[in-house]
């Protein structure tokens, strides 16, 4: 860094608790169970900790060995995260700013945006998540671009934008929205309009709909127009219903002389007639799931694949 100022590769939330402790910002325990601020303490026991020396190691050396003595440093404790060893290799004062305003759990922001990003602050979730949104995935190269930047700013204001823009456009927290992908939702959708009460009445509608398997996939399904169903994993029907609709619609197809593809029987070419086998159909639905139909024996139809696939939502 400088000849006066050092970066930590590790022990920076250690070094911060105590410099936090002596200024008063927390109190602890003593042998009697009392709380005590460093401020309030008997003097002797006041020199005690401030006279205690810290043993301090100063390392120089490239960013690959840097690699290798952080691994080496923490060997013995929890395994490191993808981000811990970067924060390493790019240390600088764009880290500490970075470390200073994710790794705090009692920051607001923090807190605020906990319900969208999953992991801890501490092990260094919430700055990844920030540098990942910021960066469109880059991490490493934004971390090496920005590494002597004396601001945090850009990483800041993006991450706030995407959390903000979550917030006011899903007013229902649900537990399924953390771990989303919000940054790239953020870059796909948010110059869209939404109304967030119509977006609150979808949410609703569609966490009491027992067809929808996924319900991490309904907020991009709303974001979307509501368009693309795989995302929810809407239940299929099962083999007894679709095994069932086939041998009835397969008899009704033999006396007419038909296809038992109902939209091969109305077509012009060889198919017409054609009796597909089981393993050549597909169950669909006759009213769309999305436009309200339901996924048992009476809205079940067998189509050829071909048919099927073209049929699509409509």
């Amino acid at each position: 860094m400088s000849d006066k100022n050092l970066e930590v590769l590790d022990g920076q939330q250690r070094i911060t608790s105590l410099g936090r402790f002596v200024t008063d910002k927390f109190a602890i325990k003593d042998e009697n169970g009392m709380e005590q601020y460093f401020g309030g303490m008997a003097k002797d026991k006041k020199d005690k900790i401030s006279e205690t020396k810290l043993l301090i190691y100063e390392c120089e050396g490239t960013e690959s060995q840097i690699k290798e003595w952080f691994k080496t440093i923490n060997i013995a404790v929890v395994p490191l995260v993808p981000q811990e060893l970067l924060n390493a290799i790019y240390s600088g004062p764009f880290v500490t700013l970075g470390k200073e305003e994710f790794s705090n759990s009692q920051n607001a922001n923090i807190q605020k945006s906990s319900v969208y990003i999953k992991g801890s602050a501490n092990r260094q979730a919430f700055f990844e998540r920030a540098l990942d949104w910021v960066s469109k995935g880059n991490i490493d190269d934004y971390m090496s671009i920005h590494r002597n930047d004396k601001n945090i700013n850009e990483l800041k204001r993006y991450f706030n934008s995407v959390i903000d823009w979550v917030s006011s456009v899903f007013t229902d927290v649900e537990s399924e929205m953390r771990g989303l992908e919000w940054g790239r939702l953020y870059e796909q959708y948010h110059k869209k309009a939404y109304n967030p009460a119509k977006v609150s009445a979808k949410v609703q509608k569609l966490y009491a709909d027992p067809y929808v398997k996924n319900r991490k996939g309904i907020f991009e399904y709303i974001l979307g127009g509501s368009v693309d169903t795989k995302l929810l994993e809407v239940r299929i029907f099962d083999e007894a219903t679709k095994k069932a609709v086939y041998v009835t619609q397969t008899a009704t197809a033999e006396k007419k002389e038909k296809s038992n593809c109902s939209h091969c029987a109305i077509g012009h070419d060889a198919n017409k007639s054609k009796i597909w086998s089981f393993a050549e159909m597909d169950a669909d639905h006759v009213a769309a799931w999305s436009k309200g139909g339901k996924s048992d024996i009476k809205n079940c139809q067998m189509l050829c694949k071909t048919h099927n696939r073209a049929k699509g939502n409509r």
